[in-house]
């Protein structure tokens, strides 16, 4: 693999002792994105989850972390709502919160027994989805349902604008819908996402994908990250606000640097490589997989890392990877988060060697 060109970078890096001693910055934008962000997906939708979760976020603000990332369906919308508690006792301007639409979500404070017969009075009789917008794993992506999910996101955070909003795993639609379909649903939400930003609601939009970026492009459920950028630039012109996109990446999972899925001018670029050549920002997702990349590494492994712990090793990969903007490590508990936030005293690795450790 070659080396890869200095020659054009989608951010810049940044130490800010203001916001934390060590903690590293990406300056994209008019953002200042801590590279090191708080994921809120696991856990049980439970008191004393919702404690633990707000204490952590709290924690992790005060150290220097100023990404946090949820959805409306994590934890049955309890993540959110942990999260707007922690933006009434901090700087709201100093926090960058992603949230995400797209699946369908329960309501842990309403106690329905029948989400069925739920769905149907309260989605379809109302004329906001209908039955064919529903893919098997309930995934919706229609102007009338995001519009929905994006205002009961604001109610839940009681905030007056979203960061980022991202639409959940959309590559689900292509099970349902011809992907001359999907880019047409792609438009008409873009178009929605645009009328937010001009309301004041939101400041950028993108996609979080679990399969589409990291697919080969003959896979059903393939993205297409230039012709989604497209669309962008058609509905929102050349300052649209389609600045984001998510995906997981780990040591388990390196299709989002090594694949080169992406066609863009006569070449193939991996989706890293991609998004950085047309100015969007990546979230990374699954760094740890849920610690199912963690192993009791021998010493000489954490030498060549550069780090002494183990749980240290796949995130050290992952931030060292050229093109990473932001890491989200889901993070529940404060001693977890002051572990992990231990990698901010290792310097990253090189860029010969972590391709040289991606080649392996």
């Amino acid at each position: 693999m070659k080396r890869i060109s200095n020659a054009f970078k989608l951010f810049t890096q940044a130490k800010n002792k203001n916001k934390g001693d060590n903690m590293n910055y990406k300056n994209f934008l008019d953002l200042q994105l801590s590279e090191i962000g708080i994921g809120t997906y696991l856990g049980n939708p439970d008191p004393i989850t919702n404690e633990s979760y707000k204490n952590t976020i709290k924690k992790g603000i005060e150290l220097g972390i100023n990404v946090v990332d949820t959805a409306i369906n994590y934890r049955d919308m309890e993540s959110e709502r942990v999260i707007s508690e922690v933006l009434q006792e901090v700087d709201r301007s100093k926090v960058i919160i992603s949230t995400k639409g797209g699946y369908f979500p329960r309501d842990n404070r309403l106690k329905i027994d029948n989400i069925t017969k739920y769905l149907k009075e309260e989605f379809i009789d109302k004329g906001i989805i209908t039955k064919d917008d529903i893919t098997p794993y309930g995934n919706i992506l229609s102007p009338k349902y995001i519009d929905w999910s994006f205002e009961k996101s604001l109610e839940n955070l009681k905030t007056n604008y979203i960061d980022v909003y991202f639409l959940h795993n959309p590559e689900d639609q292509l099970q349902i819908v011809s992907r001359e379909k999907f880019y047409q649903k792609i438009w008409t939400v873009f178009r929605l996402l645009e009328g937010k930003v001009k309301e004041g609601k939101l400041r950028y939009y993108g996609l979080a994908t679990w399969n589409g970026f990291r697919v080969e492009e003959s896979h059903p459920q393939h993205l297409n990250l230039y012709e989604i950028f497209k669309i962008a630039k058609e509905v929102g012109g050349e300052n649209h606000h389609f600045r984001f996109i998510q995906l997981p990446y780990n040591i388990a999972m390196l299709e989002a640097f090594k694949l080169k899925n992406q066609p863009y001018e006569g070449r193939y670029y991996s989706t890293l490589e991609l998004a950085n050549k047309l100015g969007i920002y990546t979230y990374i997702s699954a760094p740890l997989l849920q610690k199912r990349v963690l192993r009791n590494f021998p010493e000489n492994v954490k030498e060549m890392f550069k780090v002494k712990k183990d749980v240290h090793i796949p995130i050290q990969f992952v931030r060292s990877t050229p093109y990473v903007g932001t890491v989200l490590i889901g993070m529940s508990k404060v001693e977890h988060l002051l572990e992990n936030i231990e990698i901010e005293n290792y310097p990253k690795l090189e860029e010969s060697e972590i391709l040289n450790i991606i080649e392996k």
